[in-house]
């Protein structure tokens, strides 16, 4: 299938070929037969990627301010690497369609195969979407023209904007942006018995829209000529749908409302408020969260848990419902609002059009129309290139997962060492493989891993996944002969680790686990000078690893496992590794209260068969401007000191070693060392030590439930 990708690093949009996303439980595939094209939120994206580094700077002080952060904690090499990694990322466009179901994922009752459904906010511009089913709508047989149906999305956020202005039948409602959503706005408005006067800097009234009137936003008798319309009151509610850098709409808002009028925000303009305007009006501002309740919710958006109707009436997919139900019983219309039907392949007309538009179209509603396909949807797509002849000094690799690790980490360093050969990459959907597959370059692209197993050129089977699927990929890799790279953790139960020890000790091939912290050149130059053989060391790690919400996946125990078996576990084999002896106890004290029970505050133990005693104190409570990890150790009269991976400061030996620019946290030397591993030049030592702390790990985690 094909997507629409945004170009990030010059603004050009590319249609690129993806596997067909995989079905799961609470979603459904569509076969998009359209798409809305959002003149507002799309053109920015677009009139953003076209900006030159500076000035993509200046528009987003926000995001420099995050850069110039991570440059003093992390280096200034790292920091550039990371950004123009995420630069060069293509972004996917699109959540506003229409199409057919062609598969229900366990948990779907409310569609089945063949429905017509409006979707949003995962609906892209693609030839097959997966999308939740609290964000589907079904169409019903009474709309004959399911078209309108693609405007879905912005009709939920104009719904939502509607209820956030507390709007009454029989009320007068300022829309102030008469472009698509206000015109889609003020026509709901009319079907809920309330009369509109529309305002924009130009005439964009449409005969289908009933306005009362239509004033120019720009005429310095606004304010009077509102006032004529409404008996001398001003507007009962205001709805600003406007894009635009300036403040003018919310200027206007405040002059023509009533006394103690409110406002609503679903628009993007500047939000500075002139306290008298405000102040002696009494008026009330506020903000729609986009389609409704639900929105940026994990629970509602991804696991498919709704809201109950007793508690939230309108949610995302109510909105959506409503929207449908009032073009089904001919409350509202929006056909006429389609101007423009381009061609899913010509993509790049529509946005030609809503930024640059240089043959200066008058457009309200460009929607993309996809080609019918005739043939089954290939779950593999190759590289059209010519046949790679592969460089047999060089592992070739396959991928499962192409999260932000694997992409932003993973393969540029992989790229980097020159040592690898990107064979076949396998995803679960089409944003991840584009996204990976665009920079990168594999043979091809597949939603089947099985491919991978079954590939006789790929070597080493890395796997970069959510955490509860990391130990069925090792265990299935090395099963069919291939050795595995896996991100740490191996695995969250003994269960899984007793599984994966017993593949790795009955397979010909080598697993190694992502713990890349002990290949750092600053830990490898304290190992060369510790010497813990006659008197024990004591290490003191503090970890000031930072906020993550509460809703992340990682932060959910079946999935993610939870913050300290799915990060601590780096920390834990650095000081095994210095130390060199068998880890003999590990014991976990978290920080909690009745009012804080999240259990990413905790205080580590380790306890080693040579004497020596390891103490990690891990916290997301901690300032971002603190570099997130220093360690201590302490032996034979000499402390070590490393700063973040940067620093290292010898005191005893009076040394100092400062790496220049770049963080280095080992992730280059492990990649490197698995080469040397599987081309014989080195034993495999690590995988015995990950072992021994995943076992002890789990089973005090375990303990403390």
């Amino acid at each position: 299938m094909k997507q629409l990708f945004l170009m990030v690093n010059d603004g050009s949009v590319k249609l690129i070929d993806t596997p067909i996303p995989i079905i799961k439980d609470n979603y459904v595939l569509v076969e998009t037969h359209y798409s809305a094209v959002s003149a507002g939120t799309e053109r920015m994206l677009a009139s953003f990627g076209n900006k030159n580094l500076v000035q993509k700077a200046l528009e987003r002080p926000d995001q420099v301010k995050k850069v110039l952060d991570k440059m003093s904690t992390d280096g200034i090499l790292n920091t550039i690497d990371s950004a123009f990694n995420r630069l060069n990322e293509p972004m996917p466009l699109g959540y506003s369609a229409v199409g057919k179901v062609i598969e229900c994922g366990r948990g779907v009752t409310e569609v089945k195969t063949g429905d017509l459904v409006a979707m949003a906010g995962q609906a892209r511009h693609s030839q097959i979407n997966r999308v939740n089913k609290n964000l589907i709508a079904k169409i019903p047989k009474e709309i004959t023209d399911y078209r309108q149906a693609a405007f879905c999305a912005l009709g939920g956020i104009a719904l939502q904007g509607i209820h956030q202005a507390q709007v009454v039948p029989g009320e007068t409602v300022a829309v102030i942006g008469l472009g698509l959503i206000g015109h889609i706005t003020a026509r709901i408005l009319n079907a809920y018995g309330c009369d509109v006067i529309g305002y924009d800097i130009v005439d964009k009234t449409i005969p289908g829209t009933r306005l009362k009137a239509f004033i120019c936003s720009e005429d310095e008798n606004a304010e009077a000529i509102t006032k004529s319309l409404t008996k001398g009151r001003g507007v009962d509610k205001v709805i600003i749908t406007a894009a635009t850098n300036s403040n003018k709409p919310m200027d206007l808002a405040a002059a023509i409302a009533r006394d103690r009028g409110i406002i609503c925000m679903i628009g993007v303009t500047k939000m500075e408020i002139d306290r008298r305007l405000y102040y002696e009006k009494e008026l009330t501002f506020t903000i729609a969260r986009s389609y409704g309740p639900g929105r940026y919710d994990v629970n509602y958006e991804e696991k498919g848990i709704d809201y109950p109707i007793g508690y939230v009436r309108f949610t995302e997919g109510r909105n959506l419902e409503e929207f449908i139900r009032l073009i089904s019983e001919k409350r509202a219309d929006f056909t006429d609002l389609i101007t423009h039907e381009i061609d899913f392949e010509k993509a790049d007309k529509a946005y030609e059009m809503i930024t640059t538009n240089k043959n200066n179209e008058n457009y309200i509603g460009i929607l993309l129309k996809y080609p019918k396909n005739e043939t089954k949807w290939e779950n593999t797509v190759y590289v059209k290139k010519p046949k790679t002849v592969i460089d047999k000094d060089k592992i070739t690799l396959g991928l499962i997962g192409a999260g932000n690790f694997a992409k932003n980490t993973l393969l540029p360093i992989m790229k980097e060492t020159g040592l690898y050969h990107f064979k076949g990459l396998a995803t679960t959907g089409g944003v991840g493989t584009a996204q990976a597959n665009e920079v990168f370059h594999f043979d091809y692209a597949t939603n089947d891993y099985k491919k991978l197993l079954d590939d006789e050129e790929i070597d080493l089977i890395a796997i970069s996944t959510q955490h509860n699927s990391h130990a069925k990929f090792v265990v299935e890799a090395l099963e069919a002969g291939k050795h595995v790279y896996c991100e740490k953790p191996l695995c969250l139960t003994i269960d899984e680790l007793d599984k994966i020890e017993a593949a790795y000790r009955n397979s010909k091939g080598e697993l190694f686990c992502g713990l890349n912290r002990r290949y750092a050149p600053l830990i490898q130059q304290i190992k060369k000078n510790l010497y813990t053989d006659r008197i024990p060391a004591v290490y003191d790690y503090i970890v000031n690893a930072g906020f993550i919400p509460e809703d992340h996946w990682t932060q959910d125990e079946k999935i993610g496992g939870g913050r300290i078996i799915g990060e601590a576990i780096h920390f834990i084999d650095v000081i095994q590794y210095l130390d060199g002896s068998r880890l003999v106890s590990l014991n976990i004290t978290f920080a909690q209260s009745e009012a804080y029970y999240k259990r990413d505050n905790a205080l580590i133990t380790l306890c080693f068969e040579s004497g020596a005693i390891g103490n990690i104190v891990y916290t997301s409570m901690g300032s971002n401007k603190y570099p997130k990890e220093q360690l201590r150790i302490f032996s034979n009269g000499v402390v070590y000191e490393m700063d973040n991976y940067i620093k290292l400061n010898q005191y005893g030996k009076a040394k100092k070693t400062k790496l220049k620019f770049r963080q280095d946290k080992g992730i280059k030397n492990e990649y490197q060392y698995i080469y040397k591993v599987l081309k014989g030049d080195e034993n495999n030592t690590a995988i015995e030590d990950a072992f021994e702390s995943h076992r002890l790990l789990i089973r005090e985690i375990k303990s403390n439930h």
